[in-house]
This record gives structure tokens, C-alpha cells and sequence, in this order.
């Protein structure tokens, strides 16, 4: 009787840790498209890539849209499929900026 409430257990909770786990890019290297296959999809949409980094696994393009908006798109690594497109918050490049004008007056 343990055994099989142990089991049961262990179903519950298996499910829930398999749909945590569905933001990553389980896929073998050796599956991959290239980086420059990825830098091809973001010219393709109008994209400027800043930057295109791997991330749980999976392609990461940061960089600005069509408009000059701020994004991030996460990239599957063997069928370049977008799993996700974020906006980004421009508030996070208002940091107040040091005045340099007295700074070599030292």
C-alpha cells in the first residue's frame, strides 16, 4: 500500500515540474542551426540584433524592432521557431547620468 501511495505521490507532482521546465530548449548541439541562421530570421523580420546569446538552451536575440523598440526574442535552436517576444522596458536606460564636465577638474 505504501508503494502505490508513493507512487501516486510522485505522478502528482511529476507534471507540474515538466510544465516549469517548457520555457527551456532541450536539443542536442548537434541539431542547432548556426548563429548565423538566427541573425538571418532577425534580418528577415526588420530586426537590429545587438547582441544573440543562449539562454536555458534556447537562441536569445536582443535588440531593437522595426520601430527602434527595445526587444528580446528567445529562439528555438533547431527549428529557429519564436518561442517568445518580449518588449523591453525603456525605463531601465534612464539612469541619471553623471556630469562630466567637472570630472577632469581633479
Amino acid at each position: 500500500m505504501k508503494k502505490t501511495l508513493t507512487i501516486f505521490g510522485f505522478l502528482a507532482v511529476f507534471p507540474a515540474g515538466v510544465a516549469l521546465a517548457d520555457d527551456d530548449c532541450f536539443v542536442p548541439m548537434a541539431d542547432w542551426q548556426p548563429r548565423d541562421a538566427v541573425a538571418q530570421l532577425a534580418e528577415e523580420n526588420g530586426w537590429t540584433v545587438r547582441r544573440i546569446k543562449i539562454d536555458d538552451g534556447c537562441y536569445e536575440i536582443d535588440g531593437r524592432d522595426a520601430e527602434g523598440r527595445r526587444i528580446e526574442v528567445t529562439v528555438h535552436p533547431a527549428t529557429l521557431q519564436v518561442i517568445e517576444f518580449e518588449y523591453e522596458d525603456e525605463d531601465d536606460d534612464d539612469r541619471p547620468r553623471r556630469d562630466r564636465e567637472g570630472a577632469d577638474d581633479d
